[in-house]
């Protein structure tokens, strides 16, 4: 691993250049510069800590990018998930506390070799500590402390999770009312830094898709939410709520002395290999401010329709009603129903080097390579009826607004879609019958309804079964009748949840979509015409082939997708 020439790099303190060839690592691939790095390597002097340890504690760099970098350092091979252990190695012979402080973790024994995790593996003290008291040799590899420290929390916790010992290294009271330089001080400490680091590592490690950060009187509330269902996580001590809150707040650029009124923003991070993006949003309350961060993982979005959970004749209708030249396409459904990350997979299968297309959101959850996307800027008059009207003039083949939120903004799409444009959009209604008449009491005249509108799409996400656990369910005939199925045909394909490691016990993973497709036909148009409420459209609707939201749900149910329970959860009987 160590070569002649990286040799004659060393100095006296460092006498095979593995320290300086570190550093100029960290300088190089994640742009330290000279006066940070040399503060992290005064305050690891002080501390007993590595200097590249201590640039983590600091923010410098991510936990993921810096197992990399010491591993490429020390050609040693980096810890992959399958490896984690399932149970608890050398219990007795080493203390938990030992493998926290240490931030090592035994992973498995290969030819009496015992090959450790390590998130400094440059501590040969260490090492040599763990092979006495195992009595095997050690083959270090490298893993982000995180990692480390959740799995043996995990698989050798006391009662004492690496958060609380984090959070003992805080100081005693943290007031909300500090000045904003307190507060910055505060936030900037390096205890806090590894807090929110590692609040953000759990809800990655989790899948979760927000992070919601709730002060109480006696305690901060930390829950994920994790297909769409809130999970509680581990509450931290009242006392960490101004620094955590100043923390994020600073992250995102946010103004740290404004606690009154809520605020928005955006930031990215580095994690497990990948950049995320992540919104955060504050809201003042009784005891602080309650602040969530979502987080946007652009690599895991799926920007296929028949990946979101579209099958069969809804995603031939939907290919369809994208394959027309100009109209409007809405989608509708409550919020986080993934009506937008629809909208990103239809611009993803129309964005080509033939066609322009302009997006006006608010806010921008993922950039997507190729199309003009348009923040709204309420406060400087950006709002979407404004941009609208300027994009129009900028020759675009497809528009996408984020919401239909007012009647200017509607006239001005309904005009676009009458000029020749394919415009996408959202609305807020209950099923795609309900977006017609959303429409026209917002003030769209009938007839501009049925000139323009080519077709509406409801949906709702359900939870997927863990396909590791799900068993078949065993009151069929009841769901049967309940449902209005032939209990011959649910028979051994409706399944339930169960739980296992793979999905935290929780017996679901992931997310799908139940859809309904309505397309605009001459039968509806009449309808529209005369006024008719929306059980009259839904019900012609179907008669002319339409799925419905709760149809669609049985089917997939019945096909071990997801659960009754499930489908239940999101549509009305």
């Amino acid at each position: 691993m160590l070569t002649d020439e990286t040799a004659t790099m060393g100095t006296e303190n460092d006498p095979f250049g593995i320290e300086q060839r570190i550093l100029d690592l960290l300088s190089e691939r994640h742009g330290i510069g000279p006066e940070e790095l040399e503060r992290a390597i005064r305050l690891a002097a002080e501390s007993g800590s590595s200097p590249w340890t201590m640039a983590s504690r600091l923010g410098l760099v991510a936990e993921s990018d810096l197992a990399s970098l010491l591993a490429s350092a020390l050609g040693l091979e980096v810890v992959e998930e399958e490896e984690r252990p399932d149970g608890p190695l050398f219990e007795g012979a080493i203390s938990p506390r030992f493998l926290r402080e240490s931030r090592v973790l035994p992973l498995f024994l290969e030819e009496d070799r015992l090959h450790l995790a390590m998130a400094d593996p440059t501590d040969t003290y260490v090492q040599e500590a763990v092979e006495v008291a195992t009595g095997h040799p050690v083959t270090p590899r490298v893993a982000p402390a995180s990692w480390i420290e959740s799995l043996v929390e995990a698989l050798y916790g006391e009662g004492r999770g690496a958060v609380k010992e984090i959070t003992d290294g805080l100081a005693e009271e943290a007031h909300p009312n500090e000045d904003a330089e307190m507060l910055k001080d505060l936030a900037s400490e390096a205890p806090v830094i590894r807090l929110v680091n590692l609040l953000i590592q759990q809800a990655l490690e989790s899948h979760a898709s927000d992070i919601h950060l709730e002060p109480q009187e006696e305690r901060l509330r930390v829950r994920y939410r994790v297909d769409g269902v809130l999970i509680e996580a581990e509450s931290l001590p009242a006392n960490t709520t101004a620094a955590v809150i100043s923390r994020i707040k600073l992250m995102a650029r946010l103004d740290i002395a404004e606690r009154r009124l809520p605020q928005d923003g955006r930031f990215s991070m580095r994690l497990q290999g990948k950049r995320l993006d992540m919104r955060v949003s504050t809201v003042p309350t009784l005891f602080g401010e309650s602040l969530v961060i979502r987080l946007l993982d652009k690599h895991g979005l799926q920007l296929r329709l028949d990946s979101l959970g579209f099958q069969g004749d809804a995603l031939h209708h939907l290919h369809a009603l994208l394959e027309l030249p100009h109209g409007i396409l809405l989608v509708t459904g409550p919020t986080g129903s993934g009506k937008s990350t629809t909208l990103y997979a239809a611009l993803a299968l129309l964005n080509d080097d033939e066609r322009k297309i302009i997006t006006v959101e608010d806010p921008v959850e993922y950039r997507l390579e190729g199309i003009n996307q348009i923040q709204v800027k309420p406060q400087i008059d950006l709002t979407f009826a404004r941009a609208l009207r300027a994009i129009v003039r900028q020759d675009p083949d497809i528009i996408m607004v984020g919401e239909m939120r007012d009647l200017e903004t509607a006239r001005i799409a309904t005009q676009s879609a009458l000029t020749g444009h394919l415009v996408l959009s959202t609305l807020h209604t209950n099923d795609a019958a309900s977006g017609i008449t959303r429409l026209r009491d917002m003030g769209i005249e009938p007839y501009l309804i049925t000139s323009t509108v080519n077709g509406i799409v409801a949906q709702r996400l359900v939870r997927r079964l863990c396909p590791h656990c799900a068993r078949p369910e065993e009151s069929v005939s009841e769901l049967a009748e309940e449902w209005d199925l032939d209990p011959a045909q649910a028979e051994g394909r409706l399944l339930r949840a169960v739980g296992c490691d793979a999905c935290n016990g929780i017996g679901y993973r992931g997310r799908t979509a139940l859809t309904e497709v309505l397309v605009m036909n001459d039968s509806l148009r009449r309808l529209v015409l005369h006024e008719a409420d929306a059980d009259d459209i839904r019900h012609a609707a179907m008669a002319d082939g339409m799925i419905s939201l709760r149809e669609d749900g049985k089917a997939k149910a019945l096909e071990g997708i997801t659960t009754l329970g499930e489908v239940a959860r999101v549509t009305l009987a």
